[in-house]
This record gives C-alpha cells, structure tokens and sequence, in this order.
C-alpha cells in the first residue's frame, strides 16, 4: 500500500500541529515497511520553502540534510513531464495552488491517497479526483 502527503502533512508534522500525531503514525508504518510514503519533489521543496519564510532556516536545512541522508521515511518523487503537465491540467480546472497539482497529480498516478488538511482538495475529493485522508483543520 502507498499514500502520498502533500505540504500540508509535512508543515503539520514538522511544526507539531494537532494533527502531527497522525501524520507521525504513517511515517512510523513507513518505517516499518508496512507503507510507501510519497511525496513530489515540488512539496519537498515547498517544505523547505514556507520553513525558510517562517524564520526557520536551522530546521529548513536540518529538513533538506534529512531528505538527503534518506533519515524520513519519504520516497521523493521526481517533476518529470508527464507529472508536470498532470499537474498543470489539475491546476488548470480545480482552485489548488500549482505545488497541490503536483501531490494530487502524484496520488492519482499511484492510485494511492493524499494525506493532507488542506481544504483547497475538497472539491477533487468530492469529485474523485483523489482519495483523500484527511488531517483536521479549521472548517469556516
């Protein structure tokens, strides 16, 4: 079995949100081989990103030295063409930033879920685009 997380599984796993717990449940079962965790190079490096712009740039390195010592069990997917263009259809129909495109695009071809708390996947998930595991965040 796989799944994939998007950057909101990781934001909330490595900022220790509420939902963190869970998310550290799939990495432990990750570990354990019992799953394939992964994960576009794109929200890899959104991760490291939105860290930097938070003021975190010890744990936004210590995050990148981690995915290159392979020390998460994380299996990092690459932007090859055929993902990028899947991407860019997605973003093109469905309100999802252009780093969403790629995690669902990924969870699609894999035929595995997403896990994220993002609501801006609602609407992919009503209408199946993607199976969806979904993290708690704030509903308005």
């Amino acid at each position: 079995m796989s799944i994939v997380f998007d950057t909101f599984a990781l934001m909330a796993w490595l900022q220790e949100e509420p939902s963190a717990p869970q998310v550290e449940d799939w990495l432990v079962k990750a570990e354990q081989k019992d799953i394939d965790v992964f994960v576009s190079i794109v929200n890899l490096g959104e991760v490291y990103y939105r860290m930097q712009k938070l003021g975190q740039d010890e744990a936004a390195e210590e995050f990148l030295q981690d995915i290159r010592m392979r020390a998460i069990p994380l299996k990092a997917a690459p932007a090859t063409n055929r993902r990028v263009w899947a991407a860019a259809r997605l973003k093109a129909k469905y309100p999802i930033a252009y780093a969403d495109g790629f995690a669902a695009a990924l969870a699609q071809e894999l035929h595995a879920p997403l896990l994220t708390g993002d609501p801006d996947f609602e609407l992919l998930a009503k209408e199946g685009v993607v199976q969806v595991v979904w993290l708690p965040f704030p509903r308005t």
